[in-house]
């Protein structure tokens, strides 16, 4: 009975004390075995571990890969333009006896708080030395790299390993947004203003150029009229003078019945004129007297009217012809043309050769009576 009670107590105290010398080591873990604080054991690969009980301790960190989120850090790159950056870090315990040695009972905490200043140092000291726009641009692996790299080598007496780094904002600070949008803003207003001027410049060398071709173009066509016109005029004269040429009686007549039209308006003139003077001339006689060539008599018209033919009432006695008419570039005008002339009596047909002589009028018996009566009366008003 004595033996039995005293075997189970002895059970239980091995028990305990085998438990207390065996400890188990996870996948996810890497532990270390401390005696009186100091390393004597390092367990890292997964399974069971034996340690002296009640002496020694066992102190295990996190095998996997760790994150460490850094708070909004304010840079000056190289142009001076400040910017607010969060990045994001990788990292892992690679040596964990150097790392209880560094961060002591702290853990993984207190390497986070190691860590994070050496993550801002060489964000700093990448960013310091690119300009703003690089940092601001699509493509930022190579400055991340960079960071990586330089926290990597600060930190390797931390027994730890920083995996990657990730810059995950990059913005202005709140107190340079307003400059900054302000100086972007005058920025596009110049080049806005240098763009218009440019075009004003383009538009008035284009507006100069119209006008100046405006005016060459308007001049030629003003001195191509005016040589036309003057052409024209020319030939009109030459007509003229041709015709007045042939017949001064009817130049004569014509003069007359123009200062007629313009004298005699019906506008409440008044002319005091003597009733026999030249100017009433052709109001007295149609001058049909002095003509050259003297008209033939106009024959009796036939019971036929209008539609008679006009061969048919011209004179027996002579023949008659279609007249030879020209225009102005002296080409013939006739039926090729268009145009059917009616025949004429051959002295009719052309103008005489030789000049013609202008017969002076007599004076009517009428005409002296009007003038006798005139003289005695001392003129008469003609009211219009």
């Amino acid at each position: 009975m004595r033996m039995s009670a005293l075997v189970v107590p002895a059970l239980v105290v091995a028990v305990v004390v085998a438990m207390a010398a065996i400890f188990i080591v996870d996948e996810r873990e890497k532990a270390l075995v401390l005696r009186l604080g100091r390393v004597v054991d390092v367990q890292e690969a997964p399974g069971l571990g034996v340690k002296v009980p009640f002496l020694d301790n066992v102190v295990k960190y996190d095998d996997r890969i760790l994150g460490l989120p850094t708070s909004p850090l304010e840079v000056t790159p190289l142009d001076d333009r400040r910017l607010v950056v969060d990045a994001f870090a990788r990292w892992r315990i690679t040596d964990p006896v150097r790392f209880r040695q560094a961060v002591g009972t702290g853990g993984i905490p207190a390497a986070l708080g190691r860590l994070e200043p050496i993550v801002n140092a060489a964000i700093r000291e990448v960013l310091g030395a690119v300009p703003s726009t690089t940092v601001l641009s699509d493509d930022r692996t190579a400055l991340m790299n960079q960071i990586r790299d330089e926290a990597r080598n600060n930190s390797a007496g931390l027994g730890v390993e920083i995996i990657d780094v990730r810059l995950t904002r990059t913005d202005l600070p709140e107190q340079n947004l307003n400059a900054t949008y302000a100086r972007m803003r005058a920025e596009r207003q110049r080049e806005a203003a240098d763009e218009i001027a440019r075009g004003g410049e383009a538009a008035q060398r284009v507006r100069a150029a119209a006008d100046r071709t405006v005016v060459e173009l308007t001049s030629e066509a003003q001195k191509r009229a005016e040589i036309v016109r003057g052409e024209a005029d020319a030939q009109r004269n030459a007509i003229y003078a041709d015709a007045f040429g042939r017949d001064p009686e009817f130049f004569a007549f014509t003069r007359s019945m123009t200062s007629y039209e313009r004298a005699l308006k019906g506008e409440n003139s008044s002319l005091v004129l003597q009733p026999d003077g030249e100017f009433f001339s052709y109001l007295r006689d149609d001058g049909a007297s002095r003509a050259n060539p003297r008209p033939n008599p106009a024959p009796a018209r036939s019971p036929a009217g209008a539609d008679a033919d006009p061969a048919a009432a011209a004179p027996s006695d002579e023949d008659l012809v279609t007249p030879t008419v020209t225009d102005r570039e002296g080409n013939p005008l006739g039926e090729s043309a268009g145009v059917k002339l009616t025949p004429v009596p051959e002295s009719l047909a052309a103008p005489p050769e030789t000049p013609s002589a202008v017969v002076p009028p007599a004076a009517p018996a009428e005409a002296e009576e009007a003038a006798s009566d005139a003289g005695e009366d001392g003129g008469e008003t003609v009211q219009n």
